[in-house]
């Protein structure tokens, strides 16, 4: 192949297509939730109409709740409008083997209105908008995903018919870097990191963490979109992996009282000409460029906190000393602040510790550059580097709750410029969607409390 290891143009498919090496092409999308959504289409025929005339897919797609139960209150989708299609336009960069599925390739879709103008809502284009924001600067930003996850010995099927209670963790002790614990599991581990490899993923490592059979794999940074597009490939990938191997893993960000899943993202800008523009002169090593972005950070990150921290869920993560933030501070190389500075000169950059294993990659890059854009624009001065202990500390705090983060999205003026009015509308619902079906649901917790002792 002309391309990196498992990735391909479109004249490469031609070729394992006539030679009968794929017979299949996944044609994806990335939902609100950051889920994969298409359809699997045979070769021939993608080859021969879908390079050329793109595909459909039903508009709900960017209108449902996890449940992918429709849901009312969308503009885009909704029984008034007949629940129409939108148009799912193959990006042919993103092209690849996916190595865990026989004869297969895919290709990820944006979405596209049939008048060809982009759909706004959808996240690949809500991260477009403000990469194009950013490269009006002459500037690129790169980022890194780390994304952690909890492996059971028990099947999909297993856990769903247990309704997910005493799940049997692949690990019984925490085997935050231990190179025994780890290769209890290290056979799921390599084929996931090879596999991955194959799809045109550049692996770095695999460690254990703290968690009962908590691990996470790592992936060498990338530009923003293409990092994005493959954490989506990743967690599904991942997910399918496992279950062809009889066990089961989640990325939810707390699966239980120990320590939740994160998703820790690494930012940092170029310029044109490959140059980081955040090494500077100034304090720290920063260049002017990093103290204003940095700011923005500062100053957007309880506004935004719902692009990056999208469920109820999430914001149980957010406990004191449980290396999940809860103070809006930043530190050089302190994961007790919400933003950590590490690197320098070219390595410089900034680490979001906020996200956890459920974010949409796509809408938490967007809220990073956004917010960094938002102190540039505003010539935002740095507050003081904090040191210390953070959890402990007086800074302003990260929601505690999606009932917070959703008022506050809704109600910000700097959202609405960055995402335009129609975005914000859009997953201020989403939010509240997912509100609605947790102030609805009976949990065990209440059972477990109240069915003799009330």
């Amino acid at each position: 192949m002309s391309q990196r290891r498992g990735r391909m143009t479109l004249d490469d498919l031609r070729v394992l297509v006539e030679e009968g090496s794929i017979d299949t092409v996944v044609l994806a999308m990335t939902d609100m939730q950051g889920r994969l959504q298409g359809k699997r289409m045979a070769a021939d025929f993608f080859l021969a109409d879908t390079v050329q005339n793109a595909a459909e897919g039903c508009g709900y797609l960017l209108a449902v709740d996890i449940d992918m139960n429709t849901v009312d209150g969308f503009e885009i989708s909704s029984w008034e409008t007949g629940y129409g299609d939108f148009v799912l336009k193959p990006d042919f960069a993103t092209l690849r083997m996916v190595p865990w599925h026989p004869g297969t390739a895919m290709v990820q879709c944006d979405v596209i209105a049939h008048d060809g103008t982009p759909v706004a809502v959808s996240p690949r284009q809500i991260l477009r908008r403000q990469l194009e924001r950013l490269a009006a600067y002459g500037w690129n930003a790169y980022a890194g995903t780390e994304l952690e996850f909890i492996v059971f010995k028990d099947s999909y099927e297993q856990a769903w018919d247990k309704d997910y209670h005493r799940l049997t963790p692949v690990n019984q002790y925490n085997v935050d870097y231990s190179i025994l614990g780890t290769s209890r599991v290290e056979p799921l581990l390599r084929r996931v990191r090879n596999e991955m490899a194959g799809a045109g993923l550049t692996v770095e490592s695999a460690k254990g963490e703290c968690n009962l059979g908590q691990h996470e794999i790592a992936f060498k940074y990338a530009e923003a979109l293409s990092t994005c597009d493959d954490h989506a490939v990743y967690k599904t990938g991942a997910k399918e992996i496992a279950a062809q191997e009889g066990v089961s893993l989640t990325f939810m960000a707390k699966y239980n009282e120990r320590e939740g899943n994160s998703c820790h993202i690494h930012l940092s800008l170029r310029d044109d000409d490959g140059v980081p523009v955040m090494a500077g002169e100034g304090d720290f090593g920063f260049s002017p460029v990093m103290e204003h972005f940095l700011a923005g950070q500062l100053a957007c990150l309880a506004e935004f906190s719902l692009l990056l921290a999208p469920t109820v869920n999430s914001y149980k993560r957010y406990v004191p000393g449980s290396f999940a933030p809860t103070a809006i501070a930043w530190g050089r190389d302190n994961r007790t602040c919400a933003l950590r500075v590490v690197g320098h000169g070219q390595s410089l950059r900034f680490e979001n510790r906020v996200p956890g294993g459920d974010v949409n990659p796509y809408l938490a890059v967007a809220a990073l550059i956004a917010a960094g854009l938002h102190g540039i624009e505003q010539s935002l001065p740095l507050e003081a580097e904090f040191t210390g202990n953070a959890y402990a500390s007086d800074a302003p705090r990260v929601p505690a709750t999606l009932r917070d983060a959703v008022e506050l999205f809704a109600a910000s003026e700097v959202a609405a410029e960055a995402f335009g009015k129609g975005v914000v509308e859009h997953y201020t619902h989403n939010g509240r969607v997912e509100l609605a079906a947790y102030d609805a649901a009976v949990t065990d917790w209440e059972r477990r409390r109240g069915f003799e002792r009330l």
